[in-house]
């Protein structure tokens, strides 16, 4: 089944809107819907439901507000959804639609909608479906029952997800196998034989031989029909026994999980109080560092204030000269007496003014107490000292706040696993929690211990049923012989028999290689999307757990890892049938189906960008079509990672609150 167009007109908030899809050409098989949120992608989406079945999840009526606000109580409008496609060498058209009429108290009321089916077949001669053979014929295109796993939203493909991993619809998935992956044509061949009821095969023909040549071939006759229904009741019973069993098997599970929690709540109390001895320790280290940075700076503090200055100084002093100016063991008192007595010891006069004078005087700018040089000297030394002194302090406090810092992250770290403990041992009394959980694990010990003895008792009543029947058929066919209508009639049930052993011994073999190729083909999938992280496993009856492949343990899937298991399962069983399809392997060949689009609804939201591009790369080359409705903010990464295979594209327009435009 390959959609073709879909028009929709007074269907809620559009009131003409037409899509022609991609359909594969040139490799180009997606077709993109983008909007807004609340602009009506998710009815659009609906009404390929309600042309198909007749059902949507609306609450209020179809009709587009605008439409229903402008009737007349003498006017009537019709809400209709024209859907074309391709099934098999047929072009179908569906038409579903309904006539709505206003009162005169302004009430919108509707009639039943009408459904009209017509086939264009490969002669070009078009025929129309007898209005009670639509829904067959619906259901022989795609079955409503496996609907969901080709028209659906982020909602539904959720619920889809939970219920696989949950395994609660796990007869629904094996159905969905079976349909979709061709093995349906043998199991009804099978039913028909034998598993149909009394309108078999099989049955019709126990029924068949004839007594009034002898009585006994009736009471054998009878004895095996009695011996058949009672199986039947036995096969049901140890379906119901074994699906009791799995469950009480998983709660049991459960709770021995559970109590694990409380078991070790003294561990984990004494584990609590390690963690917050530590936290104390590692605060008091932080505090030690402080102080001691707090020490290390007071005691450093005048060379951290005094180091531009002492740069300063010393650029000035590298500027001028001062060495070998000063004169030995003179000092300021010999200059000052030489000047009072107006002559130098060299006999020269020292008039005030003079050049003698002044050149004698300026020997007391570089006379202290001691020679300038030394003050130089030394000054350059403490410089020295205290920008030594200095570059350690910085390297000590960087060194001290690292360790700090160090012990912060830990405190962060503990005190994260505190909180992760109080949660697992606060509340309520451990060990009247223990206790009621024993009691539980000990119910669900004695359910599974009473389905054991079910089962047993079952089996054994099957096994004497069995021999019984088998003695029964064995009497009968040697009575039979002895009259010919019965002869024949055992010789073709005896036929029936046996085509129906080898039809079931097929299904057994074909079903079983097509679980497995199917969970490859799942995890293949499966492995684009999370990088062979995670693995899947489907056991005979569909349930589908989750494994880690690091741990080799079943986990527990997040949102979107659940949403990206229904997607491996989905695309995995059309992956399937159309290898199937085409391949050249006759067996595989018997089991293939049609193809069939992917209509979704924003399925990207729950995934990040790098699992938005494996979803978008993965799908367009296994679905033969696909179809997505898409927000506006995933719309560019849509565009960006499928832009090779989108053949048609579409936006909404909204227009106002109750109609909305496809450009």
């Amino acid at each position: 089944m390959l959609l073709e167009s879909i028009k929709l007109e007074n269907f809620r908030q559009f009131r003409d809107g037409y899509i022609e899809f991609a359909e594969g050409k040139q490799g180009k098989n997606v077709t993109i819907i983008i909007g807004e949120n609340g602009t009506g992608k998710t009815t659009f989406a609906q009404a390929f439901f309600w042309c198909l079945y007749g059902t949507t999840s609306f609450n209020q009526d179809l009709l587009n507000k605008h439409v229903a606000e402008k009737m007349t109580p003498s006017e009537t409008a019709e809400v209709r959804v024209i859907l074309k496609l391709k099934h098999g060498d047929i072009d179908y058209t569906l038409t579903r639609r309904q006539t709505f009429h206003k009162d005169l108290n302004n009430r919108i009321k509707g009639d039943n909608s009408v459904f009209d089916i017509g086939k264009k077949l490969n002669t070009g001669i078009t025929e129309f479906v007898n209005p009670s053979h639509c829904e067959a014929e619906v259901n022989g295109i795609l079955p409503k029952a496996l609907s969901g796993y080709f028209f659906f939203d982020g909602e539904r493909i959720e619920n889809m997800s939970k219920d696989i991993t949950s395994g609660s619809r796990s007869s629904d998935f094996a159905e969905a196998v079976n349909g979709l992956l061709g093995l349906n044509a043998i199991m009804s061949a099978i039913k028909h034989l034998k598993k149909g009821g009394s309108a078999s095969v099989i049955s019709s023909y126990n029924r068949s031989f004839d007594a009034t040549s002898n009585q006994k071939v009736q009471e054998y006759t009878e004895e095996i029909n009695d011996c058949d229904e009672k199986l039947k009741a036995i096969d049901k019973e140890l379906d119901t026994i074994s699906d009791q069993k799995t469950k009480a098997e998983e709660r049991r599970k459960e709770k021995i999980i559970e109590i694990k929690q409380y078991e070790e709540g003294e561990k984990l109390q004494n584990k609590k109080e390690e963690i917050e001895r530590d936290i104390e320790d590692y605060n008091k280290l932080i505090s030690d560092i402080y102080k001691e940075m707090c020490k290390d700076y007071n005691h450093s503090m005048s060379s951290f204030f005094s180091l531009s200055l002492i740069y300063r100084a010393l650029t000035l002093l590298s500027q001028h000269k001062f060495t070998g100016k000063d004169i030995p063991s003179i000092t300021a008192k010999t200059v000052n007496y030489l000047l009072g007595q107006g002559t130098c010891i060299c006999g020269t006069h020292l008039d005030k003014g003079s050049l003698a004078y002044e050149t004698v005087k300026s020997l007391l700018d570089v006379i202290p107490p001691k020679s300038l040089s030394t003050y130089i000297h030394d000054f350059k030394e403490e410089s020295k000292r205290r920008t030594d002194t200095y570059v350690n302090l910085v390297e000590v406090l960087a060194e001290r706040l690292a360790k700090a810092s160090e012990y912060s992250d830990r405190i962060t770290d503990r005190n994260q696993e505190l909180h992760d403990l109080e949660e697992k041992i606060k509340g309520g009394n451990v060990k009247n929690k223990v206790r009621d959980i024993n009691e539980q694990i000990r119910y669900y010990e004695n359910i599974i211990q009473d389905c054991n003895r079910k089962r047993e008792d079952a089996l054994k009543r099957q096994g004497a049923l069995e021999q019984k029947r088998n003695s029964a058929d064995k009497q009968r066919q040697t009575l039979s012989l002895l009259d010919e209508k019965n002869k024949k009639t055992q010789v073709y049930l005896t036929y029936a028999t046996q085509i129906y052993d080898e039809l079931e011994s097929t299904y057994k073999i074909s079903e079983n290689d097509v679980r497995n190729r199917l969970q490859n083909t799942i995890n293949d999938i499966f492995n684009q999307i999370y990088n062979g992280g995670l693995s899947l496993t489907i056991d005979e009856k569909y349930h589908i757990k989750v494994h880690s492949n690091m741990y080799n343990d079943i986990v527990e899937t997040s949102t979107a890892q659940s949403i990206a298991v229904i997607f491996a399962f989905i695309t995995g069983i059309i992956k399937m049938a159309k290898e199937n399809r085409t391949s050249t392997n006759i067996d595989e060949q018997l089991l293939s189906s049609e193809p069939y689009p992917l209509v979704m609804d924003a399925p990207l939201s729950a995934f990040d960008k790098r699992r938005i591009k494996s979803v978008c790369e993965t799908i367009p080359t296994i679905a033969d079509q696909v179809i997505i409705f898409i927000k506006d903010t995933d719309g560019d990464l849509a565009k960006g990672y499928m832009g090779n295979r989108i053949g048609s594209e579409h936006t909404f327009n909204k227009k106002d609150e109750f109609e909305t435009e496809l450009i």
